[in-house]
């Protein structure tokens, strides 16, 4: 016998993931657990032709302070596929373009709390066309081109980073002479 969701209840409604209570039964057992759903996000490794990674410092209201991240967004445009939000997402954030894209890997962000699934691409060949930041965060965020050493002095830090960055720099310095 295997677990199954037998109701959910809809906790909290925000403008981009909501919250629901499921109940559970398996094994003998019944519980719930409290589940952010979310529509999804892609994350963006860009290296230009210099072989370089772009990356943005950006604030974050979670943490409280500016954070190294990628360019990523939210799947939150209807029947925009993943590519296409990519491409969206690296010309708002970085202000780039590329027609030179690999899917590397699609990730749970972490399962024992959300759904959210999260597709990493590569954008490779990267040519600068001018960022259109949406929102505050973006509109005031640092763009930063790092060489492979430069990614290696970031991760070797004792700072936290996103599980995101460091997993897409281990892949880009995995890839780099």
């Amino acid at each position: 016998m295997s677990f199954s969701i037998r109701d959910r209840v809809g906790l909290l409604q925000s403008v981009v993931f909501r919250v629901e209570r499921r109940y559970v039964e398996g094994h003998g057992q019944h519980f719930d657990r409290d589940v952010v759903v979310h529509p999804g996000a892609v994350v963006i490794l860009p290296v230009d032709d210099l072989g370089r990674v772009g990356l943005l410092r950006q604030w974050r209201a979670t943490v409280n302070q500016m954070n190294w991240e990628l360019p990523a967004g939210t799947c939150d445009v209807a029947a925009e596929a993943g590519l296409a939000t990519a491409k969206r997402e690296l010309l708002e954030e970085l202000g780039v373009v590329s027609d030179d894209w690999t899917l590397l890997r699609t990730m749970q962000n972490s399962p024992g709390w959300t759904d959210q699934i999260t597709t990493l691409f590569r954008a490779d060949h990267v040519r600068h066309v001018g960022a259109s930041p949406q929102g505050p965060e973006e509109t005031f965020s640092e763009q930063h081109w790092f060489t492979a050493e430069q990614v290696r002095e970031l991760l070797a830090q004792p700072v936290a980073l996103d599980s995101t960055l460091v997993y897409a720099l281990t892949v880009f310095l995995e890839g780099a002479h």
